[in-house]
């Protein structure tokens, strides 16, 4: 155990919340370490007044306000951005030979995925990812996680009593695709995409003095990422009107894109809805609306489902959908253009980014801890966790200055 003293800052210092605290005396405290417990003598202050204290040791070694020490937080911050807190754990014991329990972990992965939640809300800069591609696209989607009952007690929902069990969280990615393969389809780059997702609203009312929470969210990813510095802004989504409200707001010179294969299930279900799903009939009829879509004849194919609106409620439907969306479906314009116009990297986003970790059987989240999850395992998948580390550090040592 150290007997160094260099921590004494005197009789007082200050708080950090504009007041001072007294120096009390040198407390000893256990952390955990990659290596074991170490105990740590430091000298300790207290605010009367905030009634909290302080030890500007703790600051300098990374350990405020944490039991556990820098290298076992990075341990901690990738099994918790990854499997299931119990896994976790046993992944810590068994690789590492670390005892942290899955509930302690799970309140170390949920205290680190606050931090990265208030760190995201300040980091507006561009990121240094080298020279902005001359094409940039973002895209949005939502995908539902389960909940835990007092948090959707209130809430409508699609089970047969009107109740919910889930909560959306919307998920925004950036990319880009200035690959090509071998038939000249843009193929997204490796290492470009970044994610940025929450369980928040994208609504705002029309006299608000402030886009949405989600759209606040858009927004920062795409300064982030130097959306609005590309030549070309492509937007990617389904036919969802929060997704093309928020891309209207604050992207009004983007390409619209509705997702084709999207719209390609569309047409496939109406199929299913017009000759039943096991005609014969099915695949040829769905196939060439498909060709007249990917052709751009969309007034053809308004024609042909028009033919069954009157009898088939998904045809009718299905042509209002296409009439909304008609300026977002020139996908023979898009490939001209060489621009991608699926979303598979959102749809994967929804997949890897927030179903492989949030989804699992048996899972059911608050509201703050999935948010955490989600801002920690975005993190992650971003290549941002290193970073979010080398600010931590910085923060601490100021503090401890």
């Amino acid at each position: 155990m150290s007997s160094d003293t260099s921590d004494y800052r005197g009789t007082s210092i200050p708080c950090g919340r504009g007041h001072e605290a007294r120096y009390v005396g040198r407390r000893i405290r256990v952390f955990k370490t990659v290596l074991g417990g170490i105990k740590i003598p430091r000298a300790y202050y207290h605010c009367d007044i905030c009634n909290e204290g302080v030890c500007p040791r703790d600051g300098e070694l990374g350990l405020e306000g944490a039991s556990y020490s820098p290298g076992l937080l990075r341990m901690i911050a990738l099994v918790g951005a990854t499997v299931s807190f119990e896994e976790g754990s046993e992944l810590l014991a068994e690789l590492a030979g670390i005892s942290v329990p899955a509930k302690s972990l799970e309140r170390a992965a949920e205290a680190l995925g606050r931090e990265i939640q208030r760190d995201e809300l300040e980091q507006t800069q561009r990121e240094d990812r080298g020279k902005i591609p001359p094409t940039l696209y973002i895209g949005i989607d939502g995908t539902g996680i389960p909940m835990r009952r007092e948090e959707v007690r209130s809430r409508p929902g699609k089970q047969p009593d009107g109740s919910s069990r889930t909560r959306e969280v919307k998920l925004c990615t950036v990319w880009s695709a200035e690959g090509r393969d071998e038939n000249g389809v843009p193929i997204r780059d490796p290492g470009s995409v970044t994610y940025t997702a929450g369980i928040e609203s994208a609504a705002s009312s029309d006299t608000a003095d402030e886009p949405s929470v989600f759209a606040q969210r858009v927004l920062r990813e795409a300064q982030r990422r130097g959306f609005l510095e590309a030549k070309r802004q492509v937007a990617i989504g389904d036919g969802a009107a929060f997704i093309w409200n928020t891309v209207d707001e604050l992207f009004p010179n983007a390409i619209q894109i509705v997702d084709r294969f999207h719209v390609q299930q569309h047409l496939h279900d109406v199929a299913k809805a017009i000759f039943g799903p096991e005609s014969d009939l099915c695949l040829p009829w769905a196939a060439r609306r498909c060709e007249e879509l990917n052709e751009g004849k969309l007034d053809l194919l308004i024609e042909r489902l028009e033919n069954h609106a009157s009898t088939c409620e998904a045809a009718r439907k299905c042509v209002g959908y296409i009439r909304r969306n008609r300026h977002r479906m020139r996908y023979d314009i898009f490939h001209a253009r060489g621009l991608c116009t699926s979303s598979g990297v959102v749809e994967a986003g929804c997949k890897v980014a927030i179903g492989t970790r949030l989804k699992r059987a048996g899972m059911h989240w608050s509201l703050a801890g999935a948010n955490a999850i989600i801002a920690l395992r975005c993190a992650k998948l971003s290549n941002r966790l290193e970073s979010f580390w080398q600010r931590r550090s910085a923060r601490s040592r100021s503090k401890a200055a």
